[in-house]
């Protein structure tokens, strides 16, 4: 059979045209998440924006407004049409170049942007009575777009999401923070709600913040300094490349040198860490750059925030890091001081981890609201104490339609903000607070005396619970003993749940006021004692060497004081003062009980008295006993002391070989079989054993702990008292 020749000449001539250079055209296109059934903000120019080839004429038509441009040269386009008003009638987007894009059943509304951690991500099908709630879903104003989770060492333009019409079948998968907000707005204004999804569970708020607002806080210029030591382009990432290049050539030429020579080459410089590309989520820039940075410009009435679980044992650095995510965004989004409403978390166990720290965090949140245009809810009446996600999101989502509706949609009558002290005043023994945002005056929601509150003063030594009234605007604090309260904290505890309220329901947040004393200040002892020795715990090493020493001024002394001041991210700042009558009249012996000083005590001490920022520790007249040596000692209670145990390392050891070997330094209750201080194994420097109270191990009195590089401050002070310092009562 005789080949086609036609046939072969035909399809040889195709193949090579299609080897040939073709101009190939880009299609225009718009930016992944719009689509059909979107919202777009009212009132505001709304800018629409996405790719085409240089030169391409775009046109963009919605709601009879149309507007043109040509592509730029680096294959973008951006068109800004006039302020449009509410709409809930659906229209079409349509995008015109070279090719044409309608995007369907577009309404013109209110857009929120949601962002966090998993208590803004946790869905409507997670969150109290969500079947009942399920199954009313019937609002198709109200529209919802979830961002994928995706982490991004550079800024992402674009970013893929499908809007999806609220209704029972899809309302589940919603934010439910944002959900229940939006249909509380839905239902006041009759407009509708867009809500752009944007969070991610377990996540810290750095990895949210652009560089640029990491700029703007002196705070937070170190971490500013890396991520734009990681930037291609930014001048120290050039310079410091450069310079591992040029190590590098270098270092390719001696081993070339040494390959011909058989000779042997160190190894080649290492990839400078400064430079390496951040990796985890959690890094700072990585879900701005892929969950945020598309977004930007995208017109929107406002954000709300639910986050802080992550970041929680930061006091006032997360004001800080605050700022600069409120301030980053707002600067790139170009709207000027939009809105930013947030929830404070919620109290919750944290492990172990001292109460205070919380509280501490608390407060740094309700700092916040120091930004314009900020607003902070407040849901200590609705935790779950072994749940970090409270499900009841419902009142989240109210509360914060509550701070919109006053400040953002003309209803000034509202009750939106949670009461605040507005005044303290001292009147005869009673503190009175006058407080803010009332609603009509305070109440408690179960109809009883507020609960949580406290108050110091001269010669409490420490906070004392209180007896609140209430009195309209007013609460009037008083406390057996306190003669002159001069300051006061209230709900200061992780697990505190007040019941104090507005006359609306809203909940009185954590806060605290007055002059509260520095705690050597209520004990007295720069009065009642003089310093012999202080030593920055930080450098503990088998030689002790003191930053002030002044034991050879010191001649007779009938007590002897320890104070202990420790800080960390799970205890908080920790300060004990433990004295007692003398227990040796040499003072070489009275301080760590190196090998040189031939210290070794093992016995009981009279006249005990502990005074600490921890209340269980504060105590009197108690029975107590010390063991200061420099060996090893066994768990084996050989001295007998009593109620002490021979199977863990506690308040009646026994010493044993070597005797310049692990190190004791400990203070005991004997009765509350409580240690009140340890300092263990001193030569280990960082891995030695530091703690006031019991420690939660295996050991009461810290040993093995080797926990002392925990500690971002730690200082032990020892004083003493002349004899003729003694006070008369």
């Amino acid at each position: 059979m005789k080949p086609n020749l036609q046939f072969i000449h035909a399809t040889l001539a195709i193949l090579l045209l299609s080897c040939q250079p073709q101009a190939i055209k880009a299609e225009v296109r718009l930016p992944g998440f719009f689509g059909d059934h979107m919202v777009m903000q009212r009132d505001i120019e709304l800018r629409i924006w996405g790719w085409c080839d240089a030169g391409e004429e775009v046109s963009v038509t919605l709601n009879g407004q149309k507007a043109s441009t040509k592509g730029s040269a680096e294959g973008t386009w951006k068109i800004t049409l006039p302020a449009m008003q509410a709409n809930s009638k659906p229209l079409t987007l349509q995008v015109k170049g070279d090719n044409v894009i309608n995007i369907n059943d577009v309404l013109i509304g209110e857009v929120w942007l949601c962002s966090g951690q998993s208590n803004m991500e946790w869905t409507v099908s997670a969150s109290t009575n969500h079947e009942a709630e399920i199954a009313a879903a019937d609002f198709p104003m109200i529209r919802h777009v979830k961002i994928a989770r995706r982490p991004s060492a550079i800024p992402l333009d674009d970013v893929s999401a499908s809007w999806t019409v609220c209704s029972p079948t899809v309302v589940g998968t919603y934010t439910a923070a944002g959900y229940f907000m939006a249909k509380k707005l839905h239902q006041e204004l009759g407009v509708p709600i867009g809500l752009i999804n944007s969070s991610w569970g377990g996540t810290r708020v750095e990895p949210w913040t652009p560089p640029s607002g990491f700029k703007e806080v002196p705070a937070l210029l170190e971490i500013y300094d890396s991520v734009l030591g990681r930037t291609p382009g930014a001048d120290r990432y050039q310079s410091e490349l450069s310079t591992f290049i040029k190590a590098n050539e270098a270092w390719n030429l001696k081993a070339k040198i040494a390959l011909n020579a058989m000779q042997p080459i160190k190894p080649s410089p290492a990839f400078p860490d400064q430079l390496k590309p951040f990796q985890s989520h959690q890094d700072p820039t990585m879900l701005y750059n892929g969950m945020i940075h598309a977004l930007v410009g995208y017109p929107i009435r406002g954000a709300i925030w639910y986050q802080g679980e992550s970041n929680h044992t930061e006091g006032m650095l997360y004001f800080e890091k605050k700022k600069a995510l409120i301030n980053g965004w707002r600067s790139l989004w170009g709207q000027g001081k939009f809105p930013f409403y947030y929830v404070q978390i919620a109290p919750f166990q944290y492990g172990s981890e001292d109460g205070t720290i919380l509280a501490k965090f608390w407060e740094a949140q309700a700092a916040v609201q120091q930004l314009p245009n900020t607003g902070m809810v407040v849901i200590n009446d609705i935790a779950t104490l072994n749940d970090i996600h409270p499900p009841n999101k419902q009142d989240v989502g109210k509360r914060l339609a509550l701070l919109a509706l006053k400040n953002d949609y003309g209803m000034r009558d509202l009750v939106a903000n949670s009461p605040e002290v507005e005044s303290i005043e001292l009147a005869d023994k009673e503190l009175l607070l006058k407080f803010k945002n009332t609603g009509g005056g305070l109440k408690t929601r179960d109809g009883k005396t507020p609960t949580h509150f406290e108050v110091i003063g001269p010669g409490t030594r420490t906070f004392v619970p209180a007896t609140a009234s209430v009195n309209g605007d007013t609460v009037t604090l008083s406390a057996d003993g306190v003669t002159a309260p001069v300051a006061f904290r209230f709900g200061w505890d992780k697990l505190a749940e007040p019941n104090l309220t507005g006359g609306t329901g809203l909940p009185v947040g954590t806060c605290r006021g007055g002059n509260e004393p520095d705690f050597l200040s209520l004990i007295s002892i720069e009065e009642d004692y003089q310093l012999v020795y202080e030593l920055d715990l930080s450098n503990l090493q088998n030689k002790i060497t003191y930053s002030i020493n002044r034991s050879g001024d010191v001649s007779k002394f009938d007590r002897i004081g320890y104070l202990l001041e420790l800080e960390s991210e799970t205890a908080g700042t920790q300060k004990l003062f433990v004295s007692m009558d003398a227990f040796t009249d040499d003072v070489t012996k009275i301080a760590i009980p190196q090998f040189s000083a031939d210290a070794f005590f093992q016995q009981p001490v009279n006249g005990l008295e502990s005074y600490s920022t921890v209340a269980s520790l504060n105590r009197k007249g108690i029975n107590g006993n010390i063991e200061f040596w420099s060996g090893n000692y066994a768990t084996q209670n050989t001295a007998n002391v009593p109620g002490a145990a021979s199977e863990i390392y506690d308040f009646g050891d026994s010493i044993s070989e070597p005797l310049n070997g692990y190190g004791s330094m400990q203070v005991h209750d004997t009765v509350g079989k409580q240690t009140l201080f340890a300092i263990n194994h001193w030569g280990a420097g960082d891995g030695a054993d530091i703690g006031i109270g019991n420690s939660s191990g295996a050991h009461r009195d810290w040993t093995f702990s080797s926990n002392a590089g925990s500690y971002s401050g730690k200082t032990l002070k020892v004083y003493v008292r002349s004899p003729q310092k003694t006070k008369t009562d």
